[in-house]
């Protein structure tokens, strides 16, 4: 068994982890507030935005494509994913999980799969397991703006007008809450029909002057809003995700302080019962020793 001294030195260092892991949790707490209501201020815009552009979609015309954004091929034979990550750790099993279902998507596809890496943690990944990467995003503001997005979102369009990718997904985050945040896979380029809109159920949309140059200039922009939208959601996501891992972090560290303690107090016994029972003996013995 360590000694007491070992194990208060040991108690020291662990308290010092957990006010560290404490400040981090506080830091994270204040960081959630402001990317949930940025999430939440922007999320009913995001919806319906998309919605509209699957309705767009489904217009009826004369059989030709109203926008190359709106082009499905038959043929698919490249695949672009924006991979949406941390460029820091310590936020418990985020990257991981968000990593996860990318991968797991990769390998359902049966095309080859290129990568737009927005973060570090996904650029190191895709690096570290040879995937193609079409570009890489570190360094993004903690309060993204949609100027920030411009350059990520002018790739994934130009990659798919120019025809180098058939189809273009996000991977991303969504924040539920707090507690909860799931990774998710969805395609956003080209833009689905809406369902109801296939079925003849939506109302025909008006355009004036034309239909192309109205499309010609909302399509790119409620694209960039979708992806803009998806990082808002995984920054969330992940200070959510760090807060609750140094939340966990700190009371794992209080608990095993409590241990520490017990043991230090235990170890401490131990070695006053065994002074004094050598006190003891020692006394027996000299006690024997005068009665010879």
């Amino acid at each position: 068994m360590p000694s007491p001294r070992a194990i208060q030195r040991r108690i020291k260092s662990i308290n010092k982890i957990s006010q560290v892991t404490h400040a981090y949790e506080m830091i994270a707490a204040s960081k959630v507030r402001r990317a949930q209501q940025a999430t939440l201020a922007s999320r009913a815009y995001a919806e319906k935005s998309w919605e509209m552009l699957t309705y767009l979609a489904a217009q009826p015309g004369s059989g030709k494509i109203l926008h190359p954004l709106l082009e499905e091929r038959a043929n698919i034979q490249n695949i672009l994913l924006l991979l949406v990550t941390s460029d820091r750790g310590l936020c418990g099993a985020y990257n991981v999980n968000v990593i996860r279902a990318a991968t797991e998507f990769a390998v359902q596809q049966d095309k080859p799969v290129r990568f737009i890496a927005i973060g570090r943690r996904g650029a190191s990944f895709a690096a570290r397991y040879g995937k193609q990467v079409v570009g890489e995003f570190t360094g993004l503001s903690e309060r993204p703006t949609i100027l920030d997005i411009g350059p990520i979102s002018k790739i994934a369009i130009d990659e798919f007008i120019a025809g180098r990718a058939d189809e273009v997904y996000l991977g991303y985050t969504n924040y539920i809450n707090t507690l909860v945040q799931r990774p998710a896979t969805r395609r956003l380029l080209p833009i689905h029909p809406a369902k109801e809109a296939r079925e003849g159920a939506s109302a025909v949309y008006l355009y004036e002057p034309d239909p192309e140059t109205i499309l010609a200039s909302v399509l790119p922009r409620f694209t960039e809003m979708q992806i803009y939208q998806a990082i808002l959601e995984s920054v969330a996501s992940e200070w959510a995700a760090r807060m609750v891992a140094m939340r966990s972090a700190t009371d794992n560290a209080h608990d095993l302080i409590q241990d520490l303690t017990l043991a230090m107090n235990k170890a401490r016994q131990a070695s006053i019962t065994k002074e004094m029972l050598e006190i003891a003996g020692g006394a027996e013995a000299q006690r024997q020793a005068r009665a010879r």
